[in-house]
C-alpha cells in the first residue's frame, strides 16, 4: 500500500520530540548541542540558525555514519527544515541510528524566522 510523505511525517511526529522556537533559542545556548540544518544547501544559504550545520536530509544518515565526530549518542541535537517534515524524518532516522537526545524544530525555520530569533547568513562575495 503506498503512503504519500505527508503520511510518513504525520507517522514520525508521533514518535519524535519536538519543542517551540523559544525553546530552541534556550538549547542554543546549551553546551555541545548540535544544530543540524537538514535543508538543501541552496536554502541553508539564505539564512539559518546560528552555529548550525547543513547536512542535507538525503545525506543525513551517510554524513553521520563517516564523520566520528558527529558519532556521539548522548549529545544534544537540534533538528530543523524549513517546516518541521524533513526534521522529523531526520529525527526518526538519528533515533534509529541510537542517539537518544534529538529534537526537531516544530515549524522549522518559517517559524524561528517568524519569532525573529537570530538569522546567520553568509556574507555575499565581492569581485570588486
Amino acid at each position: 500500500m503506498f503512503k504519500p510523505a505527508h503520511e510518513l511525517v504525520l507517522e514520525a511526529k508521533k514518535s519524535v520530540t519536538e519543542c517551540s522556537a523559544a525553546e530552541a533559542q534556550t538549547r542554543l545556548t546549551e553546551p555541545k548541542t548540535l544544530i543540524i540544518d537538514v535543508r538543501e544547501p541552496d536554502e541553508y544559504r539564505q539564512g539559518h540558525l546560528p552555529a548550525a550545520i547543513n547536512i542535507p536530509r538525503g545525506l543525513l544518515e551517510f554524513k553521520i555514519s563517516s564523520d566520528a565526530a558527529l558519532q556521539e549518542l548522548e549529545r544534544p541535537l537540534l533538528v530543523y527544515c524549513k517546516t518541521s517534515g524533513r526534521a522529523a524524518l531526520s529525527t526518526v532516522a538519528l533515533q534509529s541510528m541510537g542517539f537518544t537526545n534529538v529534537v526537531s524544530l516544530a515549524g522549522g525555520f518559517d517559524a524561528w524566522a517568524a519569532g525573529a530569533y537570530p538569522v546567520t547568513k553568509p556574507k555575499d562575495v565581492s569581485f570588486e
